[in-house]
């Protein structure tokens, strides 16, 4: 509880463009992705269960970008065809703050989930 007050998120207290925004850092922290790319990898790594929507990759870059957490370069740029984004040393710095805040969510999210799986369906991982 907060200040008295209920919890009413469940099961975690990430909002999903905290989430998508914290992959995105992850993703370029590794290597240069355009955005479609990035919508697609995110959604491999989680198995395909969850995909963002482009609706919601394509802002979150633009903003990352105009924070100067990430830079993009078009491919062609006559074309203009393809964005590639790169993460920046602020973008680094950025990416670790946002990755140590949110651990606690993820952890209290993974607790929950595992009780449920065990008082429910009795299923212990």
């Amino acid at each position: 509880m907060y200040k008295g007050e209920r919890q009413r998120q469940f099961p975690t207290t990430i909002s999903t463009t905290s989430f998508v925004k914290l992959y995105i850092l992850h993703l370029l922290n590794q290597k240069n992705y355009y955005g479609n790319r990035l919508k697609d990898e995110i959604s491999r790594r989680l198995g395909g269960k969850w995909s963002p929507s482009p609706g919601m990759i394509y802002p979150m870059l633009n903003n990352l970008e105009q924070e100067g957490y990430i830079v993009g370069h078009w491919e062609e740029p006559t074309k203009r065809t393809k964005r590639i984004y790169s993460i920046t040393d602020e973008g680094r710095r950025h990416y670790e703050t946002i990755r140590r805040i949110n651990m606690s969510s993820f952890d209290d999210s993974l607790y929950i989930i595992k009780k449920v799986l065990k008082d429910i369906y009795d299923i212990s991982i």
